[in-house]
């Protein structure tokens, strides 16, 4: 299972997710599927504006938890 941190580093930052889409230069609506874990997959371009904006990894937006068998 793939974990979604991003709501925990922008709320870190105190950063709203207007201003992370305006900084990132995101659509909003894109960033909050992502902020509130509701899309299936995203786009590399998109992660790396994250990253960029956030000043982090994806590795610090993503965590794999794996699956219990």
């Amino acid at each position: 299972m793939i974990h979604n941190n991003l709501s925990t580093i922008m709320g870190a930052k105190r950063l709203s997710i207007a201003e992370v889409a305006r900084t990132a230069n995101i659509r909003y609506e894109t960033l909050h599927k992502i902020y509130h874990d509701k899309t299936k997959s995203i786009d590399f371009r998109i992660l790396n504006k994250l990253c960029w904006a956030l000043e982090c990894t994806p590795n610090d937006i993503f965590t794999y938890i794996p699956d219990k068998e």
